[in-house]
């Protein structure tokens, strides 16, 4: 392993202790528990929502003796989750935590007792059909408990290090693999202050990640390719013109989603009470799934795999309400109060949008144009490199597009490079009605950003 050893320690650094290969192993032991345990709530969570989803789309309907995608249905069981996630913010203490508009993935701990309302909102979200993923609540929920169980037992790990393992594990179950939280930590890395190389910052956040991964394919989940898609094959120039033509477009695609949240989020806090504006999501949100239908429901990831799977089933036109539709969803759903992370929704955009690129450009092939629609959307809307081209191979299940990803990246992330975050500012809570600072509006500034 790269850099200082006990035998030959490099000078320690003014910003903290001497990253030693001791130190290293004795801190993989907490790194490993925290990978386990977050994995673990993860795959808790996921899997409560699913019994949920169960009951809602699929044991009522058939009790009543009706179509679970009947548009009604669709209307009436996302009405219904705005209102059960409206009374939760409103009268469960701690308000559900704070609003998921207002933070990105890196968080500081909440208290211990604001967990159970985030999580019951989370799991309501997930089987209601909410089109949001559970990737900011489930590592706020990871931050707080790790903190929290590792101080009970030593004082040697710093809590901050405690966090960046709780964050690197969480991400490494949510995408069933280390890579991805080891690329997204190489932007935060400068922050550990300890001494020692860039392999040795990410060590520890590795092993946390892994031991997530492995717990993840152990309990049967993981983010594997749901595309069965043929393989790109030889790289060819003109492709990085098309390529880049998709991506670009689902950057400006994102993009408005991105401009219009602010206005949404501020129409929807304007109404003051969380149960009414939250309820009025669910309103919206059901109007919309009649539109678009089952597809457009929920996170979106076995929704991709759905369209994936007969990419031939779907025209343009069709393509371009799902889109519509969905980024609407997606929109409406992170200004309203619901509780959850903006990546997955993004993720299914993307392969809408790529698919939808394909069609109109026949000349490139599938793979490549879902890969370059998953990089534009993600790029928008996460706003990290590292993870819009991780997802965007995976999606595809093919790594001979990663060359041209590599690219192409630079076009579109020039067309998002200036553009606003989708992130609810201070300033904008600023621009909101004073009752939008309300504890049960759960508004507060961000936390620092990955990538």
């Amino acid at each position: 392993m790269p850099g200082p050893t006990a035998a030959s320690p490099a000078p320690a650094t003014a910003q903290g202790p001497q990253l030693t290969v001791r130190r290293l192993v004795l801190l993989s032991i907490p790194a490993l528990v925290i990978g386990v345990l977050s994995a673990l709530s993860l795959w808790l969570l996921d899997l409560i929502a699913e019994q949920l989803d169960g009951v809602l789309w699929t044991s009522m309907p058939k009790a009543l003796g009706i179509a679970p995608d009947a548009p009604w249905w669709i209307f009436a069981v996302l009405t219904a989750t705005g209102i059960a996630v409206g009374l939760v913010v409103w009268l469960v203490p701690g308000h559900a935590g704070p609003d998921s508009a207002t933070t990105e993935l890196a968080e500081k701990p909440l208290q211990l007792w604001v967990l159970p309302g985030l999580a019951v909102v989370v799991i309501l979200g997930l089987a209601g059909g909410v089109s949001l993923g559970p990737e900011n609540p489930i590592i706020a929920i990871n931050i707080s408990l790790a903190v929290a169980l590792i101080a009970r037992v030593t004082k040697a790990v710093p809590p901050e290090l405690i966090g960046a393992l709780a964050i690197s594990a969480t991400i490494g179950a949510l995408f069933g693999t280390p890579v991805a939280a080891a690329l997204v930590f190489t932007g935060m890395v400068g922050e550990f202050r300890m001494g020692g190389s860039l392999w040795d910052k990410l060590f520890l956040p590795l092993v946390a990640a892994g031991a997530g991964s492995v717990t993840t394919f152990l309990l049967g989940g993981g983010f594997g390719s749901a595309a069965t898609l043929a393989p790109y094959g030889s790289p060819q120039p003109f492709d990085l013109l098309l390529g880049a033509i998709v991506a670009c477009a689902a950057a400006a695609f994102g993009l408005v989603g991105v401009y219009l949240f602010p206005l949404v989020h501020r129409a929807f806090h304007a109404l003051r009470h969380p149960l009414i504006y939250i309820a009025l999501g669910g309103v919206v949100l059901g109007l919309l799934g009649m539109i678009g239908g089952p597809i457009t429901l929920f996170k979106g990831l076995e929704q991709s795999g759905e369209l994936l799977a007969d990419p031939d089933a779907y025209s343009p036109g069709e393509l371009t309400v799902i889109l519509l539709v969905k980024l609407a969803a997606l929109v409406v759903a992170a200004s309203a109060g619901f509780r959850g992370g903006r990546i997955f929704p993004a993720v299914f955009l993307g392969v809408a949008f790529g698919m939808l690129g394909s069609a109109l450009l026949p000349e490139l092939a599938l793979s490549l144009a879902v890969a370059c629609g998953v990089l534009g959307l993600l790029l928008a809307i996460a706003r990290d490199g590292w993870v819009a081209l991780f997802v965007a191979v995976a999606m595809v299940g093919d790594v001979t597009v990663l060359p041209m990803l590599c690219i192409i990246v630079l076009p579109a992330w020039l067309v998002v490079t200036w553009a606003r975050e989708m992130l609810i500012t201070p300033a904008d809570l600023a621009r909101e009605r004073p009752e939008a600072h309300l504890p049960w509006a759960g508004a507060r500034s961000a936390g620092r950003r990955l990538g």
